[in-house]
């Protein structure tokens, strides 16, 4: 009966970052720079907190949109990091990770025949959600600028079908940011313009060089823009699953009805945590982002004397170098270094087709890990040469 399975679900197709993950497991003593997930533990007291809620139980349903004392602090936590403004009460909406609060997004303002714009290359878990909803994803190749989007490479893109424009500043894949002025030349383009904008600034807390900026916070842009957020990677909580909406109320009163009837309420005990982690745990992620930026250091320097072209990531965790120089494909190159040299990485098609040619480089590893990674490459490198 597989002729019966919704069309739209049949043509996805497993994540590339997933298909090499689950292919390192079959190789012996192979290290793996693939997944982007933090190799810190979830800090302590978060753990007390969820382990507390637990013991108290606190095992119930919450309010669909989430406990209002942690809509509270997730407004506070984006208000004083970031200078956003929502309400907690109508505005802010607590998910199952940053991953569904794209879905109820998605599925809240797009209808088919809807163009959503994507930078490519790009995360490969926007496109599948787009398609779902009967969207229709439209690239913007980013590689001659640094993998930036700007207002003047966007503007040829819109058209009478676009609906909304999807941004993830600090980039996966390649580390890149939008800084202040770049945003506001895309703020004077789009103010005029019935465009949403999904903000995906998951990352936002691990940017290096530079305080963080979000396009809502320019012009008029807080009243079509959609700003998602999560504690996955700011502080180490990927299996928690909490990410956060915030969007003006007029959106966040239709988006929580998706939401509602998609997963009724995030997971109260991990909301109990996530709310230790907005109050007593609002700088968190400053020792891991002082980590990842020797790390960073570490394997660009080591891939730049490997004489490796690629732009210096300003934040995330993630590398995205160039291959081209070694005449094989992206995927060719991810599998030669695994079956040589038992190091995996991403193939840059994972990420779009602007994305062949590269390959994506987690340093969300120890530096031992690193090292030894760095290592092996050197040898899988002068082999090639």
């Amino acid at each position: 009966m597989e002729h019966l399975i919704n069309a739209k679900v049949k043509d996805i197709q497993i994540s590339g970052i997933r298909k090499i993950s689950n292919l390192v497991s079959t190789y012996k003593d192979a290290l793996t720079l693939t997944i982007g997930q933090p190799d810190f533990p979830t800090p302590d007291h978060i753990m007390t907190a969820a382990k507390a809620a637990i013991d108290a139980h606190k095992t119930t349903y919450t309010p669909n949109p989430g406990m209002p004392e942690l809509r509270q602090a997730a407004s506070a936590f984006a208000n004083g990091k970031y200078g956003l403004h929502y309400k907690p009460e109508t505005e802010v909406i607590v998910t199952t990770g940053a991953s569904q609060a794209l879905d109820i997004t998605l599925r809240t303002i797009l209808e088919p025949g809807c163009e959503v714009i994507l930078p490519g290359p790009i995360y490969p878990g926007y496109e599948p959600l787009v398609r779902l909803c009967g969207g229709e994803p439209v690239y913007v190749d980013t590689r001659s600028n640094g993998f930036k989007l700007t207002a003047e490479l966007l503007e040829p893109h819109i058209t009478e079908k676009t609906r909304c424009i999807i941004l993830c500043y600090p980039s996966n894949p390649t580390g890149r940011v939008l800084n202040a002025r770049e945003l506001a030349d895309m703020a004077r383009l789009l103010e005029e313009k019935q465009i949403f904008v999904i903000s995906d600034e998951i990352y936002s807390e691990l940017i290096y060089d530079g305080p963080h900026t979000s396009l809502a916070t320019i012009g008029n842009m807080r009243d079509k823009t959609i700003v998602i957020n999560g504690l996955s990677k700011s502080h180490s909580m990927t299996g928690w699953r909490i990410g956060f909406t915030f969007a003006p109320e007029y959106l966040s009163q239709h988006m929580v009805k998706v939401h509602q009837y998609n997963v009724t309420c995030a997971s109260s005990i991990s909301q109990y945590a996530a709310l230790e982690a907005l109050t007593n745990g609002v700088d968190d992620a400053l020792p891991m982002k002082q980590a990842y930026i020797e790390r960073r250091d570490f394997v660009y320097d080591r891939l730049t004397e490997l004489g490796f072209e690629l732009d210096k990531p300003e934040g995330a965790f993630y590398m995205f170098p160039s291959i081209e120089r070694f005449g094989l494909s992206s995927m060719e190159f991810t599998m030669k270094l695994l079956d040589e040299q038992r190091v995996a990485v991403v193939p840059g098609d994972a990420f779009s087709v602007y994305g062949e040619g590269y390959i994506r480089i987690s340093y969300a590893y120890s530096m031992e890990v690193l090292e030894k990674a760095m290592e092996r490459f050197g040898t899988f490198v002068r082999g090639l040469s």
